[in-house]
């Protein structure tokens, strides 16, 4: 491996769903699946009840690209088993609440 690597996190707001194991297994063979799909090696991949972090042969833009496809694909797939739960959690934006103070919305108020 050559070239820059990037780790970034996907890690649920609240609750522990990677506990399940086949939840845990879905999130991981997701991942193995993007990194395939789009020929970006996936150096390592650990995951903890509420995270999985992966560690891409990529810059940290690709990287972030990564995370949000594994995301959103997860996030699909977690609605139909089980609708009445969220596997990352919502924003409070989702939920239409355009006044909640977002710390990523920082850069707003500069």
């Amino acid at each position: 491996m050559t070239g820059p690597t990037s780790t970034i996190t996907l890690r649920a707001i609240s609750g522990t769903p990677l506990r399940d194991a086949r939840v845990r297994r879905i999130v991981e063979a997701t991942a193995r699946a993007i990194s395939e799909r789009h020929n970006v090696e996936l150096v390592s991949m650990e995951t903890a009840d509420d995270s999985v972090t992966v560690t891409l042969a990529a810059h940290r833009l690709a990287a972030l690209g990564f995370i949000a496809e594994l995301r959103r694909l997860t996030t699909s797939w977690y609605r139909v088993e089980r609708p009445e739960e969220s596997l990352w959690g919502e924003s409070a934006a989702q939920h239409g609440d355009d006044d909640a103070d977002d710390p990523a919305d920082w850069w707003k108020s500069t």
